[in-house]
């Protein structure tokens, strides 16, 4: 189950799915197991919220939730574990910004640690396009006073982020601001703020 949890993210599924990670029908084993797990503080759960127009506490699904390690370093260690080059090659091509991957999910692990180190739950938010199989989905969902902040993260590209613009139109009344986290410099793209992630905990300490 812990292994599995780089793998269920970068696949980008919607939920953690405990039958992906055995590979057989869920038990009431394993759940006790994946609650242990979560106990320890080697995962960080972030949980579904249905209704971030309400409360993120209130409406959160219990049972629907990401999991992401609270260890970035052994995250990416597990995640590039089966790679033909070594670690460190791996490693020096990651500082480098030279490795050849969609690092969007090792980004959102490292938010997920900002944000729990913190002091703050972590909450998500998806929902169904219309006439689509499709979804939109928020990364992070903080509050500050009485009212909610959406983040979304990025690895490089900031120009999609639908998402986030879907949520303003669905929760305006609710939303402080929106924010956008990437390796670009701080910037604006009408009332969605653009901060480079190393910014995060200054972001975080100041809200």
């Amino acid at each position: 189950m812990y292994k599995s949890v780089p793998s269920q993210l970068s696949c980008k599924k919607k939920h953690y799915v405990i039958m992906s990670a055995t590979g057989k029908q869920k038990t009431r084993k394993d759940e006790e197991r994946l609650f242990e797990l979560i106990e320890s503080g080697l995962v960080l759960p972030c949980y579904n919220v249905t209704n971030p127009g309400v409360s993120l506490m209130q409406t959160k699904d219990i049972k629907c939730f990401k999991l992401y390690l609270s260890d970035i370093g052994l995250f990416t260690t597990m995640l590039f574990n089966d790679s033909e080059n070594g670690v460190e090659d791996i490693y020096r091509k990651l500082l480098s910004d030279k490795l050849p991957a969609d690092l969007g999910y090792l980004y959102e692990n490292v938010v997920a640690q900002m944000i729990k180190a913190s002091g703050r739950d972590l909450y998500y938010h998806t929902w169904k396009k219309k006439e689509s199989t499709h979804s939109y989905e928020i990364d992070f969902l903080i509050t500050s006073k009485n009212k909610v902040i959406p983040i979304e993260v990025k690895s490089s590209a900031v120009k999609n982020h639908e998402s986030i613009d879907q949520f303003e139109k669905k929760y305006s009344k609710q939303i402080a601001q929106r924010y956008l986290f990437s390796q670009k410099d701080v910037g604006k793209i009408g009332t969605l703020h653009l901060k480079p992630i190393y910014m995060i905990p200054f972001f975080l300490k100041n809200i």
